[in-house]
């Protein structure tokens, strides 16, 4: 069986249709693969159209994971992610090609690789008034960014879930907010009064308007496109700079500290557990050396 073959039904139809992976998925999943076929190519020194299923080795594979850390300076969770991509891969030969079964299990038994859990802090309630003040909202974005800060610390959402908010999502009447997370599921997160207030001004009298494809999304920018997952990290980025002292940005990522903010502050107000979980959007709770933790804390 060609791989290139192989891959492309992966593509076409195993990730999108059988799967419905999202198209974040897709993406990172087509830049490891690439990565993989460059390097299996120079590898076995074989052009990659003429790459076999059957050329699919353990030491292939093991080579292909620590040329990422050795060469590319890739860390153990980006070693782990393209490992992630070929065990997806694996799935559909077992499932669609049975005749390579053998193969597909080999690579589906290869652990991952331990690595260090990097610690991702929050802010208490006293920064996080400091950095809303940090924001001028006589400049022609202030108050755009102002009704961001303030929406990512209230919903705890993730900045590609923000990035992709459409006005519909928004309910001002009942304060809620129906944020697509990952694994395409939906979830509804009550707001607060003030975020709601914001967010209503925001809509009416501060947001652009646009007459194109991208007139229902909720945050614009200045080019009158939707703002980017990236777009929210350099806004976080600037006004955590204007307002925390150096020491302390080492421990903070720049969006998703305002996600730890907003666990912690539920935390703080008597919340549950599974209400944070859910606010979150979470997928399990765990208990773990006699304590609850959230589970699989997404970036």
């Amino acid at each position: 069986m060609n791989l290139a073959q192989c891959i492309h039904k992966y593509f076409e139809q195993y990730l999108p249709q059988i799967r419905g992976a999202s198209p974040a998925t897709i993406d990172s999943y087509q830049q490891a693969l690439t990565l993989f076929l460059k390097f299996s190519a120079d590898y076995l020194n074989v052009p990659v159209k003429e790459i076999e299923a059957k050329d699919l080795s353990f030491q292939l594979i093991i080579d292909f994971l620590d040329h990422l850390q050795t060469r590319r300076s890739n860390s153990a969770r980006t070693r782990n992610i393209r490992l992630a991509c070929l065990k997806s891969l694996a799935k559909m030969i077992r499932l669609m090609y049975p005749e390579h079964r053998k193969t597909a299990e080999m690579i589906l038994g290869i652990p991952q690789k331990r690595c260090q859990k990097h610690l991702i802090g929050f802010l208490n309630q006293e920064e996080m008034q400091t950095v809303f003040k940090s924001v001028d909202l006589k400049k022609h974005d202030g108050f755009r960014d102002y009704t961001l800060l303030h929406l990512l610390f209230d919903s705890g959402a993730r900045a590609s879930e923000v990035a992709s908010l459409k006005l519909d999502d928004f309910n001002p009447q009942q304060k809620t907010l129906a944020i697509l997370g990952k694994g395409n599921r939906y979830r509804i997160v009550q707001l607060w009064t003030r975020t709601t207030d914001l967010m209503t001004c925001y809509i009416k009298d501060h947001r652009p308007k646009t007459q194109n494809c991208y007139a229902d999304y909720l945050f614009i920018n200045q080019r009158k496109q939707p703002l980017t997952r990236h777009g929210i990290y350099f806004i976080c980025s600037k006004y955590l700079e204007k307002s925390l002292p150096e020491k302390r940005l080492k421990w903070i990522n720049p969006a998703h500290s305002f996600r730890h903010s907003c666990a912690v502050n539920m935390l703080l107000s008597g919340a549950s557990l599974t209400d944070i979980k859910n606010h979150l959007g979470h997928e399990n709770l765990t208990y773990d050396g006699g304590r609850w933790q959230l589970g699989k804390l997404n970036q």
